[in-house]
């Protein structure tokens, strides 16, 4: 994916900390005020609307008191701006550059939440590509096409959407620990960008950067066990998103001989694991979570082990949302194992489905409408009224450890599951998340598995369902060819249940 299709998707003093003083600063220009090659509010340009009831960056920064609610006086702000066009200033070394950036980090360090969200809407509004610039460009390179001059006309409109906001974050990235400080700015900024827009085009910029500085071919890939550091170990527990992790003996149990877990670990975070997914060595495609999490059960004989199970896949770091990691861990596990255990054959999942029950409390009326009239009325003597309604249905389904395997209701829960992860999409993509993540990266659907979590949370999300997404060496290319053609691959077993 090119810059442009990223775009368009989508402190040399420490600052006082406390002003209640107020001040009567004279305004500056700041157009003026601001380097030759940074665009503040150009002719021409679209200028984001702050949230109701608050004024917009460029009029604080003209003013000269301060509003109730506004973190920074306007002499902080613009002081802030200038701080961060010191950054980047054109006479200054990179080694000077990273120094100045390095002081603004310790002042975050220290401030309030709200003067933070300033700092993000400087960044973002304040050091955007030149409108015009890009515009001329843009003139340029379309009347170019076709021509000899085809190829510097692109060039010079890819120069002209490149915003300082990126050599800022350039200047972040040179200290030590710069890279931690901007995915960890991310993840707290991520909870305000669905109130303010006016943070979008910072939150991509830093999104595009990290696919670059995260690029999988700078990631090393390392497996964590029970001899791995303790700190390594305490952050397999914080950050396990699938299963809860409820003791040292259950962390010893998922670090046992029969299984294995690995992480991927970027050179400037070493001590954190990126995304790390835990694995079952076993002797057949796993139909329930219980015997995997179970601490009192005995190892695995390893040398009978044919599948490898995907039972658990965490994204650890909020702030690198958007940026994926998934194919190539799953694609470097595999190679991994293989090499270790060559008697593996089969690569699957055993993955929740976490938008289920949520989906066919709005669904179910639609699904019983696809029924013909003998299923129908089979499900209307199960729950016990017919013709059967959406509500007497969903309130059968609410116990469905209880129902027994030829029960109308259960059919009808597994008929639904394979609908929602086999044929319903959004924007030709799956509508699950889960089942996005790895149909995106060449899986199909295999099978449902029934009551296959009976914790609280598995009974919550999807009735006690699991699913298994079937790794396929040889088909991998083929199934994200049918993906994107809006097709879902799935196994005989789930398109049998469709409607």
């Amino acid at each position: 994916m090119n810059q442009d299709s990223w775009i368009n998707r989508n402190v040399a003093r420490l600052m006082p900390k406390n002003s209640k003083s107020k001040e009567t600063v004279a305004p500056v220009d700041i157009a003026q005020a601001a380097p030759k090659n940074i665009a503040i509010g150009a002719a021409g340009a679209v200028t984001p609307k702050p949230p109701t009831g608050q004024r917009s960056t460029r009029a604080r920064l003209q003013a000269t008191l301060r509003h109730t609610g506004e973190a920074l006086s306007p002499r902080m702000l613009r002081r802030t701006l200038q701080e961060l066009q010191a950054v980047i200033d054109d006479r200054v070394s990179e080694v000077e550059g990273g120094r100045r950036a390095a002081m603004l980090m310790d002042w975050y360090a220290g401030a309030t939440a709200a003067r933070r969200q300033d700092m993000w809407l400087l960044m973002s509004e304040m050091f955007m590509a030149d409108p015009d610039k890009v515009k001329a460009a843009q003139t340029k390179f379309a009347a170019a096409l076709g021509t000899p001059d085809e190829a510097a006309a692109e060039v010079h409109y890819r120069r002209a959407t490149v915003s300082p906001r990126r050599r800022v974050l350039q200047r972040f990235s040179a200290d030590a620990t710069g890279i931690r400080f901007l995915v960890n700015l991310r993840a707290e900024m991520q909870p305000a960008l669905k109130g303010d827009k006016r943070l979008q085009a910072l939150d991509v910029e830093m999104e595009y950067m990290f696919s670059t500085w995260f690029d999988v071919g700078f990631l090393e890939l390392r497996r964590i066990s029970w001899d791995s550091p303790a700190s390594l170990v305490e952050k397999l527990i914080k950050y396990e998103a699938v299963h809860d992790i409820k003791s040292w003996a259950d962390v010893k149990n998922r670090l046992d001989s029969d299984r294995r877990c690995y992480g991927f670990f970027h050179p400037r975070l070493p001590d954190e694991p990126l995304i790390f997914v835990e694995v079952a060595l076993v002797d057949a495609l796993a139909d329930s979570i219980t015997p995997l999490l179970d601490e009192s059960a005995d190892a695995a004989d390893l040398g009978a082990a044919t599948t490898a199970i995907f039972y658990s896949i965490s994204n650890t770091q909020e702030g690198l949302r958007g940026v994926s990691f998934g194919d190539s861990l799953i694609k470097r596990v595999v190679e991994t194992l293989k090499d270790e255990f060559p008697k593996l054959k089969t690569f699957a999942t055993l993955s929740p489905i976490p938008g289920f029950r949520s989906w066919l409390g709005k669904n179910a009326a639609a699904a019983l409408e696809r029924l013909d009239a003998k299923s129908r009325a089979e499900l209307g003597r199960a729950v016990g009224f017919e013709p059967a309604t959406a509500a007497h249905f969903l309130a059968a389904a609410e116990s469905p450890l209880a129902l027994k395997p030829a029960s109308a209701v259960r059919l009808m829960l597994l008929r639904c599951a394979a609908q929602y992860l086999g044929q319903e999409t959004v924007q030709g993509r799956p509508l699950d998340v889960v089942a996005r993540f790895h149909l995106g990266n060449g899986a199909r659907v295999e099978r449902l598995n029934w009551a296959s979590d009976p914790s609280p949370k598995g009974l919550k999300q999807s009735y006690g369902l699991m699913v298994n997404y079937l790794y396929d060496l040889k088909r991998l290319d083929k199934h994200r060819e049918l993906l994107s053609q809006g097709k879902i691959p799935v196994a005989p077993a789930i398109s049998e249940l469709f409607f």
